[in-house]
């Protein structure tokens, strides 16, 4: 029989079953499912509305199916096209969310890095308590200003965004401010992959290991780590943040997902929660010990100035 996670306060998480959330997808196919309807009504077929928009029939067929997402332009000239211009304000406000839910770093990185870290200062000022899990990497509210920068550069070479990874640098360290605010509580979970990775040189790897030392023992952050001979009950398949109850937050490659609907959160609730409490996954002391033990193999990088 499998059992559930048992957490701090003596309750115990049900294994859930498969759950539908609803995606970024979904919101995409409503919304083309909505224009759609708006063009039948206009008795109109794809190929006739395409002509009087002087757009390629495909882009009616990919804005009607989800496959792309309508710009407010698209929308004004659709509800304009099929005498429904009453429709445009309810489906501005649809698009808004959904561009809202998935922002392209390609977007957001137009005019730099430094305006998305602006964004997350202000977005981390308001929330109080932050869950976060990392399968790869160390989060930002814990980097060093040297592993940030290496973070910024492998952006920048991905995205072309260079010019002002100095001051991306500087707003990220000065949001790690929070960390010392009474008032706001974190959990922080790494797997001992994220103390190994290669991602920037030994020297820099070594004085991050010292700093999540250093901010594991703050009385607010809680810091674990799943180690390498941990069984996972739920696999890493990605990293995210929990900001209080009201915000997922997940990176990938191509854009930032943002999830608010309420079921979704409490899917991503629970999935902490199990890996937050996994067998075996180490806290305090033996997560320090940890961090120790990746230190030694970084220091084995390190030239031996004695010879």
């Amino acid at each position: 029989m499998q059992r559930g996670t048992r957490l701090s306060d003596g309750r115990t998480l049900p294994r859930s079953g498969p759950t539908h959330v609803p995606s970024v997808h979904d919101a995409r196919a409503a919304l083309g499912a909505r224009l759609r309807e708006l063009r039948v009504n206009a008795q109109l077929t794809g190929r006739q509305l395409a002509a009087l928009l002087h757009w390629p029939h495909s882009k009616v067929s990919k804005l009607e199916n989800g496959r792309q997402t309508p710009s407010s332009e698209d929308i004004r000239a659709w509800t304009g096209a099929t005498n429904a211009v009453s429709n445009a304000e309810a489906l501005l406000v649809s698009l808004q969310t959904l561009e809202t839910q998935y922002a392209e770093w390609q977007r957001q990185l137009r005019t730099g890095l430094k305006p998305h870290q602006a964004k997350l200062t202000e977005l981390n000022a308001r929330t109080r308590f932050f869950r976060v899990f990392e399968p790869t990497f160390v989060p930002g509210l814990l980097q060093t200003a040297e592993y940030a920068r290496a973070r910024f550069e492998q952006s920048g070479r991905v995205f072309g965004v260079r010019h002002d990874i100095d001051e991306a640098v500087q707003t990220r360290i000065q949001r790690q401010e929070i960390l010392y605010r009474p008032e706001k509580r974190f959990h922080f979970v790494l797997t001992e992959a994220v103390l190994r990775y290669r991602l920037c040189p030994p020297e820099v790897m070594l004085g991050q290991l010292d700093r999540l030392v250093s901010l594991s023992m703050l009385r607010n952050v809680k810091l674990g780590i799943i180690g390498f001979d941990v069984e996972y009950d739920v696999a890493p398949a990605h990293g995210f943040w929990l900001l209080d109850e009201d915000r997922a937050m997940i990176e990938t490659f191509s854009a930032e997902l943002n999830l608010a609907q309420p079921q979704e959160t409490e899917l991503y609730g629970r999935i902490f929660a199990r890996l937050a409490t996994v067998e075996g996954i180490s806290y305090g002391r033996d997560a320090r010990n940890l961090i120790a033990n990746a230190a030694e193999h970084w220091a084995a990088y390190q030239p031996d100035e004695s010879a």
